[in-house]
């Protein structure tokens, strides 16, 4: 097989790799680690298998954390349960019904205030200040996960050149 074909749609799945890091659509990092796999096993790549451990230990870790992480910031700034189940009906209903980029997030902070708010409607504090929380733990997971899917996609680049 051609490899340049090989290179193009590895390239290819790490860029949607990168975009899927904050788009909940795509699969982020999974996407680029096929991406890695692809270059790797499908062209005659140099690259150390140090590399493919690594980034499969930190494309498991991310996505344990991907849970986790915005569970306990949220409970951290006095987040419930509600809150938690809020954010991921706003999510799913911002993508649909929220049509301008980045609405699933506008949906979660939604969902995060509102799900408070069903839990008690007096503490508007609260509620805010778990809609913080949320914020703060997608900001360190999306962080998290684009830094090692632009690592993957620097590593293949690099190695290409």
């Amino acid at each position: 097989m051609d490899y340049t074909l090989i290179n193009v749609a590895s390239l290819v799945l790490l860029v949607l790799g990168l975009l899927g890091t904050f788009l909940p659509v795509l699969p982020g990092l999974l996407l680029s680690l096929c991406g890695l796999l692809i270059y790797k096993f499908g062209t005659d790549a140099p690259l150390p298998m140090a590399y493919v451990w690594i980034f499969s230990a930190l494309t498991l870790v991310s996505i344990i954390l991907n849970y986790v992480i915005p569970a306990r910031t949220t409970r951290k700034y006095g987040g419930t349960r509600w809150g938690s189940i809020g954010s991921v009906i706003g999510t799913f209903a911002g993508m649909f019904f929220i049509p301008i980029p980045f609405g699933f997030l506008i949906g979660m902070f939604l969902g995060v205030f509102a799900g408070e708010l069903l839990h008690d409607a007096r503490d508007k504090k609260k509620a805010w200040n778990s809609t913080k929380g949320a914020l703060i733990g997608f900001i360190y997971g999306t962080g998290f996960n684009f830094i090692v899917g632009l690592a993957m996609f620097l590593v293949v680049i690099f190695d290409m050149l």
